[in-house]
């Protein structure tokens, strides 16, 4: 077993609002039934695990699970006793409905949860249906009140040829709702969660948004925000949350890694020869590729903290431990020098 690492994280505030999470927060995918089955018993293990590792920033949503996420989240925080310590964010945009009234939606990556509550997701960015799902994501939680709020997958990416309809609807309705949200204090930190840019800058153009939850779009492999959009935010004070570090696996187990992935696909060669040149490079200043690419990303001033999961309690202490040195100023220098990195890339430790 790994040995225990406890950290003291900095913590780093949401855009305007009064919301500070730890730069380490924890996502809960893992242990809502992706691509296997998790008790809440082992849920409760890995939060605890978190939590004594330093954390104090969990992430959840209605999809996770249909429900499943929120529902053990909710639980284990009043179980542990830890729920006036941390920062929770939940999400809106979907609707869960019993699973015998509603047709299973097509997503872009198909996932497949394990065991899942009874219900299924309906899309929903009108003013009702985030009130709706704002309100039944309280009763899965059982907190009076959810630190931040954030709309889920809106934009091209996910949506395709559908975009615009949801586009219209948080438009014509949905602003209203999130903006009386904040305002009566039942939320305190309002932003996206999405596996996009684009939608962000869109969002923070239209609406005053606090943060972003955005997944796989900046990391070792990624690096398309450098070029506008990160400035534009930071600008704007809206912080980043990044999740998808690790670009859904294939950045923390590396070409070696069994069943490894890229955006939960197969890899392709091209990503296979970069992460093989990322990985020469580690060797050589022996820094862990995980670790690696959680620092790469923390190093950016437009992000307030990395989002990871873990499935067990080992795993968490692995991320805690990755997070716990920092790699040589000679090692982001050398990745510059070989173009894995850009050169406006910020590699200069903030905290």
């Amino acid at each position: 077993m790994t040995e225990a690492v406890n950290n003291n994280y900095p913590k780093r505030r949401l855009g305007r609002s009064d919301v500070s999470v730890t730069s380490l927060g924890f996502g809960t995918v893992p242990l809502a039934g992706f691509k296997a089955k998790a008790s809440y018993a082992d849920f409760e293990r890995v939060i605890k695990a978190a939590y004594d590792g330093g954390v104090r920033y969990f992430d959840c949503a209605p999809m996770y699970g249909f429900g499943k996420a929120e529902y053990y989240l909710g639980h284990a925080l009043r179980e542990l006793g830890i729920r006036n310590d941390v920062v929770v964010s939940t999400k809106v945009g979907r609707v869960l409905k019993a699973a015998s009234r509603v047709k299973k939606l097509d997503t872009v990556y198909g996932i497949e949860w394990v065991d899942p509550l009874p219900f299924l997701d309906t899309y929903d960015y009108t003013y009702d249906g985030i009130m709706r799902s704002f309100e039944d994501s309280q009763t899965r939680l059982s907190l009076d009140y959810i630190d931040v709020l954030l709309v889920h997958d809106l934009g091209q990416a996910w949506h395709r040829d559908q975009a615009d309809v949801y586009w219209d609807q948080i438009r014509k309705s949905g602003y209203k709702a999130l903006d009386e949200l904040r305002s009566s204090g039942a939320v305190s930190a309002l932003g996206l969660g999405v596996n996009e840019t684009e939608s962000v800058v869109t969002v923070a153009r239209e609406f005053d948004i606090d943060c972003s939850l955005i997944a796989g779009r900046y990391t070792l492999l990624n690096h398309e925000p450098l070029s506008a959009a990160f400035d534009e935010l930071k600008q704007r004070n809206v912080s980043v949350i990044a999740g998808g570090v690790f670009n859904s696996g294939i950045l923390a187990t590396g070409v070696k890694g069994q069943a490894a992935t890229y955006d939960y696909q197969a890899v392709p060669e091209a990503v296979v020869s970069k992460v093989r040149a990322l990985e020469t490079v580690c060797e050589k200043y022996g820094v862990p590729l995980g670790a690696a690419a959680i620092e790469f990303v923390l190093m950016h001033p437009a992000v307030a903290t990395v989002v990871l999961g873990a499935q067990n309690v080992d795993e968490v202490r692995q991320n805690v431990t990755a997070t716990s040195k920092s790699a040589p100023a000679e090692f982001w220098t050398e990745l510059k020098q070989q173009g894995l990195l850009p050169e406006n890339a910020p590699t200069v430790p903030l905290d």
